[in-house]
């Protein structure tokens, strides 16, 4: 059983979209429901989430690679390249070559380390526009892992986060329940016992294009121009966060 969990990455690892007051910067998240699952099991593990919204595969490795191999972990998530994604342009290749020097890093270092597919976004009209660049990304996680004896959590073969019920406000974000899915997954690829639970949502209503009109409208406003704004004033909704747990603790 792990006794140093370290989790890194961007807001997808921080928790954003799943809103909680009484955990660190206002977020709870997958990686905190996963340790406090293998913290069930292994009173002694220690736990920290380094991950920072907003950030880039560059700035996730730079920043928070060496500080987590310092911490000499037995487990270590690590999920960045969704940032990028997102991007007008981005060197795929590139980008995945230094992913995959990181990776060889950990797992030279002796930690089991757990890496991510992105989701299908095949029923979001505008992230249906992603899956190219998004499946590029998840053959070389796949490569990756394969080479290096990193395990993988296939987010992009979990249907039910196709249901937009999972996904905060801004459709970028897991909320509670995609949150929970999530850990449950990762939970599975580790071959621990835990006592998470999936949630049935039933049938989705059916949405009239008038009203899905409406609804798109309506987040653009509130969620689609501001980031816009930001990327053009240079702005990343992570420049003034402190990572969560910067250093292992309890759970």
């Amino acid at each position: 059983m792990s006794k140093r969990l370290v989790a890194i990455g961007d807001s997808f690892t921080e928790g954003v979209g799943d809103d909680d007051p009484g955990y660190p910067n206002g977020v709870r998240g997958w990686a905190d429901r996963t340790a406090e699952q293998l913290a069930a099991r292994e009173p002694d593990l220690r736990y920290a989430n380094l991950a920072v919204r907003g950030k880039l595969m560059a700035q996730v490795l730079s920043e928070q690679l060496e500080p987590a191999l310092d911490m000499r972990p037995d487990l270590v998530t690590l999920y960045a390249g969704g940032n990028d994604l997102m991007r007008p342009s981005v060197d795929i290749d590139t980008m995945m070559d230094d992913y995959d020097k990181a990776i060889g890093r950990l797992v030279e270092s002796g930690a089991t380390v757990v890496i991510f597919t992105g989701v299908d976004g095949v029923e979001d009209a505008l992230f249906r526009k992603m899956r190219g660049r998004v499946a590029i990304y998840n053959e070389h996680a796949r490569v990756i892992a394969a080479r290096r004896g990193a395990k993988v959590v296939d987010m992009w073969a979990m249907r039910q986060l196709r249901d937009r019920r999972m996904w905060a406000p801004d459709r970028l974000h897991l909320n509670p329940l995609g949150h929970n899915e999530v850990a449950i997954e990762v939970l599975k690829v580790l071959g621990v016992d835990h006592v998470l639970a999936p949630h049935e949502l039933g049938p989705r209503a059916t949405v009239s294009p008038r009203d899905r009109r409406a609804q798109n409208l309506q987040w653009s406003k509130e969620h689609a121009w501001p980031w816009v704004r930001r990327r053009l004033r240079g702005e990343s909704s992570g420049d003034h966060i402190l990572a969560k747990r910067p250093s292992l603790g309890p759970v």
